[in-house]
């Protein structure tokens, strides 16, 4: 949620007009994040998110909106994205596509979430898989396995030899066991501790679906625990984990398929992190107000998992 473009009030004040949610009054960027310009909107009425897709062209922008949508009206909490007056949802603004989202109620979370915290997660992430069977659309990963080879090719070069050596075993462990076999669906892709909105213990709401695909659905709790239960020493919090674990059961039980795979899912969680961080890191996009996250949490996190697998009776 970084500020790559910089929008004008006078380009914004054109931009609301076409929306039915009164008059322009303010904004200003948003800092976290590293993949699109966010900004708080305020008009007469009331207090919006808009986001310009800097890295999503206007053909894959509509996924996304109709997906969060589509959950919204089946009762999974998160973000709505708001129509204008000609029932779209995308819009162009200083040349990007552009959405507004209703801003959810709540607020983030520490970077030691709650034990409560991390049950609801794990429930409501079920919950989301389970209300996207039906959802029509398909949409393939853009950060799996095709990704993961493309960008270990560019870091590769400026890695020392222990992490090459890592990255590399790493990726041949995954490819020997395809996650596409597992079951398939929906997934949020991103479900990191910034993505979600609390009261306290209460959930309001799931945001930043913008790398949403279909992908293995277990692989999605992985990435959801591996930064919601992570220690600072590179290890899992083992209740946290325990607690979001046994509450996406709950809803939604594993196959055996999907048990066998689970310690190869955390580690393939981790690798996409640290991978894409890596990528961040050493081929930066220019912009205004940046956030670089740290490589080195998930390649830590990586090491953990493969000393430690976690297998699930």
């Amino acid at each position: 949620m970084s500020v790559y473009t910089t929008v004008e009030r006078t380009e914004l004040a054109a931009f609301v007009a076409d929306y039915d949610i009164g008059a322009y009054v303010s904004h200003r960027g948003i800092s976290e994040g590293i993949s699109n310009t966010n900004y708080f909107l305020v008009t007469e009425r009331d207090e919006y998110v808009l986001t310009l897709f800097e890295l999503i062209g206007f053909d894959d922008v509509p996924y996304y909106l109709e997906l969060m949508a589509y959950l919204a009206a089946r009762g999974v909490p998160g973000a709505h994205p708001v129509a204008d007056r000609a029932g779209s949802f995308m819009k162009p603004l200083a040349g990007k596509p552009a959405a507004l989202v209703y801003k959810l109620e709540g607020r983030g979370v520490s970077s030691q979430p709650s034990v409560a915290q991390c049950r609801a997660i794990g429930a409501t992430l079920a919950q989301l898989h389970l209300a996207g069977r039906d959802f029509p659309q398909f949409r393939a990963n853009d950060r799996g396995p095709a990704w993961a080879s493309a960008a270990a090719a560019r870091v590769l070069p400026k890695l020392d030899a222990s992490d090459a050596a890592l990255l590399r075993e790493e990726l041949d462990a995954q490819a020997a066991h395809p996650r596409a076999l597992l079951p398939q669906g929906v997934i949020h892709a991103d479900l990191f501790v910034d993505n979600a909105l609390f009261d306290g213990d209460r959930l309001c709401g799931l945001i930043d679906f913008y790398y949403a695909c279909t992908d293995a659905l277990a692989y999605d709790l992985a990435i959801t625990l591996n930064d919601w239960c992570k220690l600072a020493d590179g290890t899992i919090d083992h209740e946290r984990a325990e607690a979001m674990v046994t509450a996406y059961l709950a809803v939604r039980p594993f196959a055996a398929d999907e048990r066998e795979a689970w310690p190869r899912l955390l580690r393939a969680a981790a690798l996409r992190f640290w991978l894409s961080r890596l990528v961040d890191k050493l081929f930066p996009m220019p912009g205004e107000l940046t956030y670089i996250k740290d490589p080195d949490e998930y390649r830590r996190l990586l090491l953990a998992h493969r000393a430690d697998p976690w297998q699930l009776g």
